[in-house]
């Protein structure tokens, strides 16, 4: 599709909550893997929050958001990985989209407690327990059809909890990784400006991809190859020459080879057929 063309309808887009589930999904993961005592800390996203004498708090905060400048891709449209098998009646259903936003979502891991000794102890624990998360989310690719419908890339209805092992089954994956994103003299400054008295932390940066509307395609994508001579045989004879103009040993041409990757859905290859010679007219 031409990327200066008019885009047509598009549905919605399928990455718009995904922020907001990856800091939900810290939130769960530390929660459900807690073992340090009966008694679950209390998880805060505003770091002006004042606990009670006794009480232990995390505090999970997103602070920053920001491109991923080394995996950026041009804006061009291209086909979506998702692909809708159609029935006797109906056709397949091919999308296009533009590429996934590559984002780096970085967050700021604090804790509190009556005791700084207890508190170098849960945060010590955040440390260990978050290193362990090699994907935070790990789940079939949802994709939002211009119709609502809500599909994974093989066209079913979508499921959470479906076979990862399907070849054809894209997946979704959030790292989170620790970084060192905050010098001390830029936490001083931002918890001053929080309001909030300044208290140890950490930093981890989560790496998602955010995708856009589909646009429907009709009848795929034609691919068009000419036919091009081979750089070093410029005639006709057996003899092959090199680029120097040095005479090479014979060898057979390379047979045709299939492209490796997964097997494409749609595409036509053409080939232009060599044009007849005209035949002489008879007296």
């Amino acid at each position: 599709m031409d990327a200066n063309a008019p885009i047509p309808a598009a549905g919605s887009m399928s990455g718009r909550n995904i922020i907001g589930e990856v800091t939900e999904a810290i939130h769960k993961f530390l929660i459900d893997h807690y073992d340090l005592s009966e008694q679950i800390p209390r998880f805060e996203e505003d770091l002006k929050f004042v606990p009670k004498d006794r009480e232990e708090v995390i505090y999970i905060y997103m602070y920053r958001v920001a491109q991923n400048p080394n995996l950026r891709n041009n804006k061009r449209l291209r086909q979506a990985p998702v692909f809708v098998k159609g029935d006797g009646a109906n056709p397949d259903e091919v999308y296009y989209h533009r590429p996934p936003l590559l984002m780096d979502l970085y967050y700021l891991v604090a804790v509190h407690s009556k005791f700084r000794s207890d508190a170098e102890r849960l945060l010590g624990w955040s440390m260990l327990a978050l290193n362990e998360t090699t994907h935070l989310v790990y789940r079939p690719r949802k994709f939002l059809l211009p119709d609502g419908r809500e599909v994974d890339s093989i066209g079913r209805p979508y499921d959470p909890n479906a076979d990862e092992t399907d070849d054809d089954l894209f997946m979704e994956k959030v790292s989170l990784a620790m970084c060192d994103d905050l010098t001390v003299g830029d936490a001083i400054n931002f918890f001053s400006i929080q309001e909030a008295p300044y208290r140890p932390f950490l930093t981890y940066r989560a790496r998602v991809a955010m995708d856009g509307p589909l646009v429907e395609g009709t009848g795929g994508t034609t691919i068009r190859i000419p036919r091009l001579g081979r750089a070093d045989q410029p005639d006709s004879s057996s003899a092959i020459h090199s680029p120097s103009g040095r005479l090479m040993s014979g060898r057979p041409e390379p047979s045709d080879q299939e492209p490796p990757g997964p097997t494409p859905k749609n595409l036509q290859r053409i080939v232009e057929e060599e044009p007849e010679s005209p035949t002489e007219n008879e007296d």
